[in-house]
């Protein structure tokens, strides 16, 4: 992933609520989110070249997700995929700071990244480039190709708008639930789908030429060769119901495919 933004213990109904995306070169295979077969507890995408994902989570409701950290005097030539580590945090069967702390041990071997875990209990987030794991309260919070709430313009401002999207989660009523869950995806949609590019006094200098500081500004990136491939929006309720809704992109930003999962958490046996 390369924008998420999250939600934590900020609603009384959602305690976790995300919306993000992935953004890649597009010559690079990957399936949507499924049902993974030799590992059927585990919902995610799947890169079809190195094999791992960006992004999943399991029917007892274990998430996580990952950004890479953008620096290209740091690139690690041979240096295993980063994709690895989402499932290797999805199938730990240890508490979120004790997974998060092992994975930090072992966090140099790769390229730079943050790498985002919750139980529905407890989140954390590892920057690999610190090696700080951090035990995230209550909040809604943003992660772009740098660390924790790095004020990037695109990240303050979808952090903005999830802020704004989760009163529509307010209704109360139980047979309205679908209606305001809808409505706060449409919201979140919106907000991933945003192109606008940031003015060139608030780009972040992150090594890239200024052309690609532009190309990389939105929520919605169109490049060349790269772009946002996915969109993707969680709901976690405090009850266990998990919805999960996902949106592929082709290389001129038009929809491609859409998944949408339901499903109640449960114990792993």
């Amino acid at each position: 992933m390369c924008l998420i933004v999250f939600a934590w213990q900020a609603h009384e109904r959602y305690p976790l609520i995300v919306a993000a995306n992935r953004d890649e070169f597009f010559s690079r295979p990957a399936a949507p989110a499924h049902w993974w077969p030799e590992s059927p507890a585990l919902l995610a995408g799947r890169d079809l070249e190195a094999g791992g994902t960006w992004m999943g989570l399991t029917r007892g409701g274990r998430f996580a997700a990952l950004t890479n950290f953008r620096d290209p005097s740091q690139r690690m030539e041979g240096a295993p995929s980063r994709g690895a580590l989402v499932r290797s945090a999805l199938e730990d069967g240890e508490d979120v700071e004790t997974a998060l702390q092992a994975l930090a041990r072992g966090a140099q071997a790769y390229a730079g990244f943050n790498l985002m875990l919750s139980d529905g209990h407890r989140l954390g987030v590892l920057e690999s480039t610190t090696g700080a794991v951090r035990m995230l309260t209550p909040g809604v919070y943003g992660l772009s190709n740098h660390l924790l709430d790095t004020p990037w313009p695109k990240l303050v401002k979808a952090r903005a708008g999830l802020s704004a999207a989760i009163p529509l989660l307010d209704e109360a009523a139980a047979d309205a639930q679908e209606h305001a869950e809808q409505a706060a995806i449409t919201a979140l949609l919106d907000l991933l789908r945003d192109p606008t590019p940031a003015p060139d006094p608030h780009l972040p200098a992150t090594g890239m030429s200024l052309e690609w500081e532009r190309w990389l500004s939105p929520a919605f990136i169109r490049a060349p060769g790269y772009g946002t491939r996915c969109s993707s929006v969680l709901l976690q309720a405090r009850d266990g119901h998990l919805r999960f809704v996902e949106w592929s992109w082709d290389r001129d930003g038009a929809l491609l495919g859409r998944v949408d999962h339901h499903f109640p958490a449960r114990s792993p046996d």
